[in-house]
């Protein structure tokens, strides 16, 4: 298979964008993987890069997003760092991402049994580590679901996995509200934004489909979604 070109890349959408990380996931989990020539992929984009989405993910060993979507050199730009947070450098990389090198969707990937949300659900305090996870520290405080507060930590799968949900909404919200330029992108429907969750279990990756913003439509209704579930 061929890299993404300019042309191959501008006759993407969002929508299509979405629907060509779907199809991938599908081919991961049932290891039909599409044979490709990295080399010839190398060779095709050392003058330039035309990734069609950008992923926001984990640093977690086990979620490589060009492996579980099955995308090829040039296809995604991938974008890690523990309980995938955001920050302004991200915001930038984001935006980069979209309105310089045209991608047309982001994804803000979370994943099950991530040890960043554990550590923010205990509230593990260790080195620069500690300022990381006080970015997920508001969504282990919203967890409104598990009322014990001796079932609020690490050893409650439910809690941790309600706190990890939480974290991908708010990180999607966090990017669009950060960053004027991708709202407007979002808002002139050039590109969309939307969260999900890799388990490690099985291999799907879950899209939060109330999560999809991809119009003023969606930005208006962005600041009043609630904690829903995957889907």
């Amino acid at each position: 298979m061929k890299a993404h070109s300019l042309e191959t890349q501008s006759s993407i959408n969002p929508e299509k964008a979405l629907h060509f990380l779907k199809e991938g996931n599908v081919r991961f989990m049932n290891n039909l993987m599409v044979k490709r020539d990295l080399l010839e992929q190398a060779n095709d984009t050392r003058e330039g890069q035309w990734p069609f989405a950008a992923i926001l993910s984990c640093i977690d060993s086990r979620t490589s997003a060009e492996l579980i979507f099955d995308q090829g050199l040039g296809d995604i730009f991938s974008i890690r760092i523990a309980g995938n947070i955001v920050n302004t450098d991200i915001i930038g990389s984001l935006e980069f991402a979209c309105k310089v090198a045209g991608s047309k969707l982001i994804v803000v990937l979370g994943h099950t049994n991530c040890g960043a949300i554990k550590g923010a659900c205990d509230h593990v305090e260790m080195g620069n580590l500690t300022e990381l996870l006080s970015k997920i520290q508001p969504a282990v405080y919203e967890e409104n679901k598990t009322l014990d507060p001796n079932r609020r930590n690490s050893e409650n799968y439910e809690f941790v996995e309600n706190v990890t949900d939480i974290n991908i909404y708010r990180s999607v919200k966090a990017i669009v509200s950060r960053s004027p330029l991708l709202e407007n992108m979002i808002a002139e429907s050039e590109i969309a934004i939307i969260g999900a969750k890799y388990d490690l279990e099985t291999g799907r990756v879950h899209f939060f489909d109330d999560s999809l913003i991809k119009d003023r439509e969606g930005i208006a209704n962005l600041f009043g979604t609630a904690n829903a579930k995957a889907v």
